[in-house]
């Protein structure tokens, strides 16, 4: 394993659960600077020991700085990646017009918009730009979660919540950096935001598909499309 700053090393805090899978299969991954980060043994997810994250006040701090226009021509192309192939299969199911959850939205929830571009109804739920908690007692077609799970204090609640919204056949759209070469991890540009918690591998996302009854693809770079099965 890669180690940094040997010399001023902390004593090793006591490994947690998996915040993806809630495995206590966990061990040490790297220490990097002041930072420890943890490797699950179960659904192979890399996450930041968790008394290391950022208080609430200084995430949003971050995410206001980086705010994502609506109508930001790049952006759209990056959302694309996930919006084009979900739309293709969205469009496949009889009906028109389908309902979906932008989970996760931030403040500016250009994908939403794109989505009822293409004819659907959106709502939006975000725990500090759209907390209205009433978009999570209805039921969806289809959801989606952009750069939104490395994120997540508790991906685990996140994800099984989202699975819980969705329609049997629904589909579950998910982009996030895939995490691949473990040699490369410190220097990895996206291990350095600080609002970056958890990463995923493609196991990682087809661990949970598996566990929660889904059919799961990857139909880009860093997009993962899970179709809910019905239930038998």
């Amino acid at each position: 394993m890669v180690q940094t700053d040997s010399t001023t090393q902390p004593s090793q805090p006591s490994a947690p659960l998996c915040p993806v899978c809630r495995a206590d299969r966990v061990r040490f991954f790297q220490h990097i600077g002041e930072q420890w980060y943890w490797r699950c043994e179960r659904c192979q997810a890399t996450f930041l020991e968790p008394g290391q994250r950022l208080d609430k006040a200084a995430e949003k701090a971050h995410y206001d700085y980086h705010q994502n226009a609506v109508d930001d021509d790049g952006y759209r192309e990056f959302l694309n990646r996930l919006a084009e192939p979900l739309l293709a299969r969205v469009a496949q199911n009889a009906r028109s017009g389908q309902h979906g959850l932008d989970y996760g939205c931030g403040p500016g929830p250009a994908l939403a918009a794109m989505l009822q571009e293409a004819g659907h109804s959106m709502s939006l739920w975000d725990p500090i730009y759209a907390p209205d908690r009433q978009v999570l007692h209805s039921s969806y077609d289809f959801i989606t979660c952009t750069e939104v799970l490395e994120h997540c204090y508790d991906p685990a609640h996140a994800f099984a919540q989202m699975i819980d919204l969705l329609k049997p056949g629904g589909w579950l759209g998910l982009m996030t950096t895939f995490q691949t070469d473990d040699a490369r991890f410190a220097q990895w540009h996206y291990r350095r935001d600080p609002t970056h918690v958890v990463f995923y591998r493609s196991f990682t996302l087809r661990y949970l598909a598996e566990q929660h009854g889904c059919d799961i693809e990857f139909p880009a770079a860093n997009v993962a499309l899970l179709q809910l099965r019905p239930a038998t």
